[in-house]
């Protein structure tokens, strides 16, 4: 069988459960490892920083990764780029936020840790997603790269910067947003372009929001039972719940494991 470059989402898709309290279905398990086995390239897709998610890889099982958003990639177990924002539009959005007195924080460098200025951004969110370092008096313009940029505040209030309009952002928790890349399928191709392979044969399996932009017409695109309307309506095919052997079934299906 020609060989196929598969990249899965992690929550909701690889994985049950909320962050922190997760498991992996055997079926899942056995349906990767029997992939792997087959000679079958496999990868991990997520919005999460190099830093955040290294560990998770490899946890998992794996050791390709395409990371923050669709700016990083990994390939067997070696970091080949991270991808930072578009400088001058985060330091605008930054200076917008202190004017309208928005509370704000940043990743300058791929570190398991964010900058905030004072203790407000923690204060506000209570998130130990990852650690919170205040650095009094920050300016972000002491910082070469920016990777990410975190805004406290409750929906819609956004809507009040004009700025945030210039760069990809997300909400995965009520009390603030995330400013950061969030086109998986540049990561995917950045990949493929890597290893010199062909973009048709391509498979990602995806459940939620943040996976619309890798489920693409140039290859093939798996939405989970358990997917949002919106993925299921651009999938090739849709498979069974996470939890009821989804990845297992459709692996089947298609006859890439027997």
């Amino acid at each position: 069988m020609k060989r196929k470059y598969f990249f899965f989402d992690i929550d909701g898709t690889l994985a049950v459960g909320v962050p922190g309290k997760q498991y992996i279905p055997e079926s899942t398990k056995m349906a990767v490892r029997k992939l792997q086995e087959a000679g079958h390239f496999t990868a991990i897709a997520t919005g999460r920083s190099y830093a955040m998610a290294a560990d998770n890889m490899k946890a998992l099982g794996f050791s390709n990764m395409v990371s923050d958003g669709g700016n990083g990639i990994t390939i067997d177990n070696k970091l080949i780029e991270i991808k930072p924002l578009d400088y001058d539009k985060c330091l605008k959005l930054i200076e917008e936020c202190r004017q309208k007195d928005f509370i704000w924080a940043i990743s300058p460098d791929n570190t398991k840790r964010r900058l905030a200025p004072d203790h407000r951004f923690y204060d506000f969110t209570h998130d130990v997603y990852m650690d919170t370092e205040v650095v009094p008096g920050l300016d972000p313009r002491d910082y070469d790269k920016i990777y990410k940029v975190y805004i406290a505040c409750f929906s819609p209030e956004e809507e009040k910067l004009d700025t945030l309009k210039e760069l990809p952002w997300c909400r995965f928790h009520k009390e603030y947003l995330f400013v950061e890349p969030g086109d998986k399928s540049v990561g995917i191709k950045a990949i493929m372009d890597y290893l010199g392979a062909d973009y048709k044969d391509v498979v990602v399996f995806g459940d939620e929001k943040n996976d619309l932009s890798m489920f693409r017409d140039e290859w093939t695109s798996i939405a989970m039972g358990n997917a949002i309307e919106a993925l299921k309506e651009k999938a090739d095919y849709v498979t069974d719940d996470c939890d009821k052997d989804g990845i297992y079934n459709a692996c089947r299906h298609f006859g890439w494991i027997d």
